[in-house]
Formats: C-alpha cells, sequence, structure tokens
C-alpha cells in the first residue's frame, strides 16, 4: 500500500516537472523561430508583447562573471530540491510548488547547458519604478529606474510562482498550528 502511494506521488511529481519542462522549451523553440526575426510583437497593446531576448545572465538580465560556478550551483541546486520531492511525503501543495521550481530550474538550465545562454520572450509592462539612489546604513545606493519589467520565460514563471506557494505555505501554515509554534519553541 504504502509503496503504491510513493510510486504515484512521484509519478505525479515527475508528470509534472516534465510537462512543465516540455512547455518550457516549446515555447522558447516557438519564440526562437518566430520571434527572432521580428524580434517584437504586440498582444495586449504595450501592456504585454512577446519579445525575443537571449539572456546569458541570471533571472532578470542579472549578468555573472562566474558563469561556471553559477551552473555548478545551478546543478546543485536541482539536486537538492529533487532529493527534498522524493522525501516529501504529506503535503500536495508543498510538492505542487518543489515540482514547479524544479520543472523551472531544469528549463533555464538546459538551455545554458546546449546554448550557453537562455531564451527570454514574456514582456510585460511594470509600473514605473525610479529611485534616486542613497545612503543606507553603510552602502551608498545608486540610482534606479524600471519602466517595464524585464523579460522572463514559462521557466522563470514556474520558479517564481513555487517561491511565492512556498512562502504563502509557510505564512499561513504558522498560524494554523500555533501549537507546534509553542511545542518548538519548549524544545529550545
Amino acid at each position: 500500500m504504502f509503496a503504491g502511494l510513493f510510486k504515484k506521488r512521484v509519478l505525479g511529481t515527475i508528470f509534472i516537472v516534465f510537462s512543465l519542462i516540455c512547455l518550457d522549451q516549446a515555447t522558447k523553440l516557438i519564440a526562437k523561430i518566430y520571434l527572432q526575426p521580428i524580434h517584437s510583437v504586440k498582444i495586449i497593446g504595450n501592456f504585454l508583447r512577446f519579445t525575443y531576448v537571449e539572456n546569458p545572465g541570471m533571472a532578470f538580465g542579472i549578468q555573472l562573471s562566474n558563469k561556471l560556478f553559477f551552473n555548478v550551483l545551478s546543478i546543485v541546486a536541482v539536486i537538492v530540491i529533487f532529493i527534498y520531492l522524493l522525501k516529501l511525503r504529506d503535503h500536495n501543495l508543498l510538492r505542487f510548488s518543489f515540482a514547479i521550481i524544479l520543472g523551472g530550474a531544469f528549463g533555464n538550465l538546459i538551455d545554458r547547458f546546449f546554448y550557453g545562454q537562455v531564451v527570454d520572450f514574456i514582456d510585460v509592462e511594470f509600473f514605473d519604478i525610479h529611485f534616486g539612489g542613497g545612503n543606507f546604513l553603510f552602502w551608498e545606493l545608486p540610482p534606479y529606474a524600471m519602466e517595464r519589467w524585464p523579460v522572463f520565460n514559462i521557466a522563470d514563471s514556474a520558479v517564481s510562482i513555487g517561491m511565492i506557494l512556498i512562502i504563502l505555505i509557510a505564512v499561513f501554515e504558522r498560524k494554523t498550528h500555533p501549537a507546534m509554534d509553542d511545542a518548538a519553541s519548549e524544545d529550545i
């Protein structure tokens, strides 16, 4: 009975991860074929555009000086999430959250491994952010402005949604199980 349930959980998780990888890779291939020559297409005016971008850095275009270190770190993160998923038993939403993070991480890792960069194409207008710079404790913060959200892809969305779900689970489950908090604090 337990072996069947474990197998069902593992197969369900693998299905979610594999489906997300396939969706991510298919949409990136479509973006390469159709968007690369024309660069950008308006979907909902300027609010939503599909814009072809090749991103050699991290999420949201953050550039890295040591790509090998980042790739190794990404592989280690994928392995750790996979092992955690195998051990996670009774929490379906948490398992789903980690599964979509794993699928997204794998999707972008495939791009980095085969192409040396990630294809991004979802381009969303964001409310204007303008920060004039200043000092915070010991740091001098440079001025910053953003009028559009950085271009992203399905894998980035999956990782972000998975992380938001994990944060919400952590916040709301802590509130629904205050006795567990009291028990944990007594052990210390």
